[in-house]
C-alpha cells in the first residue's frame, strides 16, 4: 500500500494532469480517488492513469468519505478555493492548492483559518518556483552576487489559458473561441483573468527574492477588450522602500514561453546595487552582470535537488518529515502576495495609486 492515498479535487484547472502525473510517478504515493461534479473532465486522467471506477466521483461527500486521504490536491476555479478549503479542512487532509492562493486577501485568510484548527499544513503551488533558472536566481541573490537587490521586474503569461490542456496538448485556436463563452477562465465571479492567473506568480516569487518585504504601494492599470469581461493584460507597479518593482500579466503572447519564448521574454529580470541578473522561465541559464564582470555573462542554471524537483515530491517530504513547507508555497509568504493582488486589482479599478492593504 503507498505511504500518501492522494485525492483530487475539481479538473477546473488544466494542472491537475499534470500534477496527478507526478502522483502516479511517486514511489510512495497514489491517486487514491479523483473527483468533478462533470465527469467528462476527469476522462482524460481517468484514461491516462487507469483510475478504478471506484476511485471516480461526482459527489464531493461521497468521495471524502470514502477515505482517509492523506491530502487533497485542489484544482478548482479560484473563487471556490475558499468553500473547498473550508469542506476539506474537517477531513484531516493536507491540502495543496493549485495557484493562485485565492480570489481575494478575505477568501486567503478563510483558508487559512480553516487549516489553523487542525495540524495539517496547506501548501499553495506555484510552477515557477521549480524552474531552474528561477531558483538558482534566488541562491544567487541570497549569496549577494549582484549586491543588495533593488528591483524585480516580472513579465510573464502565456497564448491563453485555454489554448493547451494537462501536459501542455494544445487547442485550435477555433476550439478556444468556442469554449470562451462558457470557460471560468473569463468570469469575472469566478476569478477569471489575466491578472489573477498570473500576477500571484511576480508577486509570490518577487515577495520572496525580496525575503518576504511588502511594498508601500501599488499602481495597476489593465487592458479593457470589448466583449470580454476580464483583463488580458495588466501592468502593476509595485513602490518598496528600496524602490520600484514592476510585474506584468499577458493572455495573448505571441508564443508560448514553454514552447518558444515571446519577444518580451517571460521570465524574471532583477537589479541588485552592484548587478543584474535576467532569469527567463524555463533556460538552462541565468545571464548575469556584476561590477567586476559587467559584460552579461550566462551562468548554468542548478539542477533541482532530489526532494525538490517538484512540487508533490517536496510537499510529501515536507509532510513525512514533519516540516512545514517554505518559500512561495508557505501561505503567510501567499499572503503578502494576495495583499498585491488585492490592491493591484482595485487600483486598476479606481484608477489610482494605493497604498498596499491590510
Amino acid at each position: 500500500m503507498a505511504k500518501f492515498r492522494i485525492v483530487g479535487i475539481s479538473f477546473d484547472h488544466m494542472h491537475m494532469g499534470d500534477l496527478l502525473r507526478l502522483v502516479n510517478e511517486h514511489p510512495d504515493a497514489e491517486i487514491a480517488a479523483i473527483f468533478d461534479a462533470d465527469l467528462a473532465k476527469m476522462q482524460g486522467a481517468i484514461e491516462n492513469f487507469a483510475i478504478l471506477e471506484d476511485r471516480i466521483f461526482t459527489d464531493f461527500d461521497a468521495c471524502m468519505a470514502a477515505g482517509p486521504y492523506d491530502m487533497a490536491i485542489l484544482c478548482c476555479a479560484t473563487a471556490d478555493h475558499a468553500n473547498y478549503t473550508e469542506r476539506l479542512a474537517p477531513h484531516g487532509v493536507h491540502v495543496f492548492v493549485e495557484k493562485p492562493f485565492a480570489a481575494s486577501v478575505t477568501d486567503a485568510r478563510r483558508m487559512m483559518k480553516a487549516m489553523a484548527g487542525t495540524d495539517k499544513q496547506m501548501a499553495i503551488n506555484w510552477p515557477l518556483r521549480w524552474v531552474e533558472s528561477h531558483v538558482t536566481a534566488k541562491r544567487l541573490i541570497d549569496e549577494g552576487m549582484i549586491g543588495s537587490l533593488r528591483e524585480v521586474h516580472f513579465y510573464d503569461g502565456n497564448r491563453g489559458p485555454l489554448y493547451h490542456l494537462a501536459d501542455k496538448v494544445e487547442v485550435t485556436p477555433e476550439e478556444v473561441e468556442r469554449q470562451k463563452p462558457d470557460s471560468w477562465w473569463y468570469k469575472k465571479a469566478s476569478g477569471g483573468g489575466s491578472l489573477l492567473d498570473y500576477l500571484g506568480y511576480g508577486a509570490t516569487l518577487g515577495t520572496w527574492y525580496m525575503n518576504g518585504e511588502a511594498p508601500l504601494e501599488v499602481t495597476c492599470t489593465v487592458d479593457e477588450t470589448l466583449g470580454i469581461e476580464v483583463d488580458q493584460h495588466s501592468i502593476t507597479v509595485c513602490r518598496y522602500a528600496r524602490g520600484l518593482s514592476k510585474m506584468e500579466t499577458r493572455w495573448g503572447t505571441f508564443t508560448d514561453p514553454w514552447m518558444i519564448q515571446p519577444q518580451p521574454t517571460c521570465g524574471f529580470v532583477f537589479v541588485g546595487t552592484d548587478g543584474t541578473i535576467s532569469s527567463p522561465d524555463y533556460a538552462d541559464h541565468v545571464t548575469v552582470q556584476t561590477r567586476a564582470k559587467p559584460e552579461r555573462h550566462d551562468i548554468p542554471a542548478d539542477p533541482l535537488p532530489a526532494g525538490a524537483r517538484n512540487a508533490i515530491e517536496y510537499v510529501l517530504g515536507c509532510i513525512e518529515r514533519g516540516e512545514k513547507v517554505a518559500g512561495p508555497l508557505d501561505p503567510e509568504l501567499c499572503l503578502t502576495a494576495q495583499r498585491i493582488v488585492d490592491t493591484a486589482a482595485r487600483s486598476a479599478a479606481e484608477k489610482r495609486t494605493l497604498e498596499l492593504i491590510a
